[in-house]
């Protein structure tokens, strides 16, 4: 019997990375003379990668970059971000205590984000949390990003679990995009990083605080078993 699988987003989820985040994309917005962005108005700018970060960073100056441009700002940004990935991003409050309480009752746990698959590692490395998951999956591991179904999928199959069996946990709509295009339930917390509130997006369950994580996950498996 396969084991239920959770599959978490990171940034924003997992670890609040928005102070290292906005901080490497001032560090490129600095450079290329541009004002840098205040952290409370720029952390809803995550979660699409890097390059579009970087993008979202330049629209709001009302600049544009092409292809040699975006590729030398995204390797500026990957290079300063790599030395400075774990200055001040943490584990939002009660991730340990959730994790400790879902590995317990049995389930595979797995990240599944549209950071890079080194850059995910080295951030979880630095933290003390990549044993915790079965697998790490980035946007460079399968070559798709979500909402992809694939990536999900492919991240599924890599921590050996059954897609049918998968729970997706994210804090905006590329999470509940995958999972509605895999067919998973999907649980959606208000702590990240999203320009369209996250309840505004309807997820099978909605969070506050990872304490509440495993009741929303019990409730859902609960559900589906009775169906």
């Amino acid at each position: 019997m396969t084991s239920p699988l959770i599959a978490f987003d990171l940034d924003g989820t997992l670890v609040d990375t928005a102070p290292d985040l906005i901080g490497a994309l001032n560090h490129v917005l600095v450079r290329e003379k541009l004002p840098p962005l205040p952290l409370a108005s720029a952390r809803n700018l995550i979660g699409a990668g890097a390059r579009r970060l970087i993008e979202r960073g330049l629209e709001v100056e009302g600049r544009e970059a092409d292809a040699t441009e975006m590729a030398r700002l995204v390797a500026d940004f990957i290079d300063y971000y790599t030395d400075h990935i774990a200055d001040e991003s943490r584990p939002f409050e009660g991730l340990h205590e959730a994790l400790d309480r879902l590995a317990g009752d049995g389930f595979l746990l797995a990240v599944c984000t549209n950071k890079l698959e080194s850059l995910s590692r080295l951030l979880l490395d630095k933290l003390g949390l990549t044993s915790r998951f079965a697998a790490i999956c980035g946007a460079d591991t399968f070559g798709v990003s979500k909402p992809d179904p694939v990536i999900l999928q492919q991240t599924v199959a890599r921590a050996g679990g059954n897609i049918g069996k998968t729970i997706m946990v994210g804090d905006a709509g590329t999470d509940i995009g995958v999972a509605r295009r895999t067919g998973v339930p999907v649980v959606g917390v208000t702590f990240g990083y999203t320009e369209v509130p996250i309840a505004d997006l309807k997820p099978d369950r909605l969070i506050r605080h990872m304490r509440e994580l495993p009741e929303a996950i019990s409730s859902l498996i609960g559900e589906q078993k009775s169906k």
